[in-house]
């Protein structure tokens, strides 16, 4: 029973890679190989983890912690030498570890770490090993007859090939337990054993194990499932709309050609009717010009992220990468949010340009460092690994002082100095005309609602992989399927946002502006309300940490897709206006 717990524990998690001090991973028989313990925590709760030795563990005399890259800080990983020594193809049978006297402080910690199906987690040669450090009996039926009891005895059985190390896996002695059900001192000592088998897998493919649960046949044929749904139901309904749309523009042209030909003096109907206000600027351009300009960065963002994931970057054991990127990429395209939104902004008649930039430089990063603050506030109250240590948040800070700020500046100065006319193909009247009374499903709200929930019906179904992934211990590799997904999500916002612009202006509705912008970012939306599904009904999670920290990043996340998104359905209205008002006479 035991063994299969642990086997399971191995398939489902997603790897995190560090490098070891062997970089070039040879060894002779009895070298040394770096054995780094990195964390413990529960198993349910992937954000909640705490430093290996903050369980009365057996510590070696001298505990050497491992420097770590920025992204490794960043996702949690704090290792130090553990006190195994797996020495190259030495084997060794029942090694006594250390003898230690457990005080009723550490039983009651370890009984409630049991409790919570704790595992731990450490780095043999770059290869991961996981492991739970205990196990509750439940005979009883009843909660006191439980017992709780400790692994005293570890076994590792380590692959080899010629002079690399190949494969390592961990399983426990069920007959050697400390028993932690009562409250006392207890003595107990602690054993492993290390047997070494040659293997014929080839150096190159030792991790390939590690990434085959995303691309077993089953978890296949459920993501191209999932593709072939959201493709076949994006092109129903946006084929639907567009025959409609089309059909409809082409009678719309015809008939208004007829008019300008028949009658000069006939009344004007529809969204030819408000061609003198529809592009009248909106009322808070410089809030509208920072959306557009964040919107655009985060974009710029994904699609880079995807490119380094689909050249083979973001290898499953090796997800501090992703932070890292992350940082860096964001920072670098700073530059982009900082032209775009003083451009447009300049292009709107905006004066006051250098508070549109520091707007559009506060208007994600301040929401999420607001988030970030309070978050860490919470790890470093529960001693978790997830609170950054003060080193990471100054180099943070300074690559957010050095380089996120000045390619803004620079950014909104090129934006400024090379601004254009905004390009209307209609004169905008003096004064506006009267928007008539609307139904209330022609209302922001309602819109929103519609627009959100096409796009988000061609993610569901994906989402689930990526939060097993993020807030649990699965890894996700197939980049390619999420980026085909990305793309119909792109699409079909477009041509969403496209259609309910249509109606709006037929409506004689000249305020689209926000209206396409907040229609657009709606599946972010969703997407966090999909959270509470997730949370609920999909995962085991809990405790204050877990919830405050799934929730607080998943909402910074949203945020960051509702403007990104935003910016995608704003860009589309905003072409598909011009062509309308183009081909037609405007007086």
């Amino acid at each position: 029973m035991d063994l299969i717990r642990v086997t399971a524990l191995l398939l489902c998690f997603g790897v995190t890679g560090v490098v070891s001090d062997a970089s070039d991973h040879r060894y002779k028989q009895g070298d040394p190989v770096p054995l780094y313990a990195n964390k413990v925590g529960p198993f349910h709760n992937p954000s909640e983890t705490y430093r290996y030795f903050d369980l009365s563990f057996c510590v070696p005399e001298h505990v050497t912690e491992k420097k770590e890259a920025l992204g490794e800080v960043l996702n949690g990983d704090r290792l130090v030498e553990a006190p195994y020594k797996l020495d190259f193809r030495v084997d060794r049978d029942s090694e006594l570890l250390c003898k230690k006297k457990l005080t009723k402080e550490d039983v009651a910690k370890f009984r409630s770490a049991v409790t919570k199906d704790y595992y731990f987690q450490m780095y043999y040669d770059d290869l991961p090993i996981w492991g739970f450090i205990g196990k509750v009996d439940k005979e009883g039926k009843d909660l006191s007859e439980y017992k709780y009891y400790l692994y005293r005895h570890i076994h590792f059985d380590i692959l080899y090939n010629s002079d690399h190390v190949i494969e390592i896996s961990v399983h426990t002695d069920p007959n050697s337990l400390a028993d932690l059900t009562e409250d006392k001192d207890i003595e107990a000592s602690f054993f492993y054993s290390v047997k070494w088998k040659e293997t014929t897998t080839p150096f190159e493919k030792r991790m390939n194990k590690y990434s085959q649960t995303s691309s077993l046949p089953h978890h296949l044929e459920i993501h191209w499932f999932s593709i072939i749904n959201s493709c076949v139901t994006v092109l129903l309904l946006t084929g639907f709309l567009a025959t409609i749309l089309m059909r409809v523009l082409k009678n719309d042209f015809v008939k208004y050609a007829h008019d300008e030909e028949s009658a000069e003096d006939q009344e004007e109907t529809g969204w030819k009717y408000i061609h003198g206000d529809v592009f009248r600027f909106p009322k808070n351009k410089s809030l509208l010009a920072a959306c557009l300009g964040s919107g655009t960065q985060l974009f710029a963002l994904t699609v880079f992220i995807f490119i380094l994931a689909l050249v083979g970057v973001f290898y499953p054991y090796n997800r501090g990468a992703l932070f890292t990127a992350l940082v860096v990429v964001y920072a670098l395209t700073s530059g982009i949010a900082g032209y775009t939104a003083s451009s447009f902004y300049c292009q709107l008649e905006g004066m006051n340009w250098v508070r549109n930039v520091l707007l559009t430089g506060f208007l994600f990063c301040g929401p999420l460092f607001l988030t970030f603050c309070f978050l860490n506030t919470v790890a470093i109250v529960y001693s978790a690994t997830a609170a950054l240590p003060f080193g990471t948040i100054v180099v943070i800070v300074l690559i957010w002082t050095l380089v996120t700020s000045p390619l803004l500046v620079l950014g909104g100065i090129a934006g400024k100095n090379g601004k254009t006319e905004f390009l209307a193909p209609c004169r905008t009247t003096k004064y506006p005309r009267e928007i008539p009374l609307l139904p209330w499903y022609r209302r922001t709200i309602p819109q929103m609602a519609m627009a959100g929930f096409l796009p988000f019906s061609a993610i569901y179904i994906e989402l689930y992989y990526i939060f097993a992934s993020v807030w649990g211990h699965r890894s996700y590799i197939i980049y390619s399927i999420l980026f085909i997904v990305f793309i119909i999500l792109l699409i079909v916002t477009a041509f969403i946002i496209v259609a309910l612009t249509y109606f709006q202006l037929a409506s004689e509705d000249h305020e689209w502006w926000w209206r396409s912008y907040l229609c657009g970012g709606s599946t972010g939306l969703f997407v966090y309300g999909y959270c509470f599904y997730y949370y609920f009904a999909r995962s085991d999670m809990s405790g204050f940490m877990q919830t405050s920290f799934f929730f607080g990043y998943m909402a910074c996340i949203c945020y960051g897709f509702f403007l990104m998104l935003g910016m995608v359905g704003f860009r589309a209205a905003l072409l598909f206006v011009r062509h309308i008002y183009r081909s037609i006479k405007c007086e």
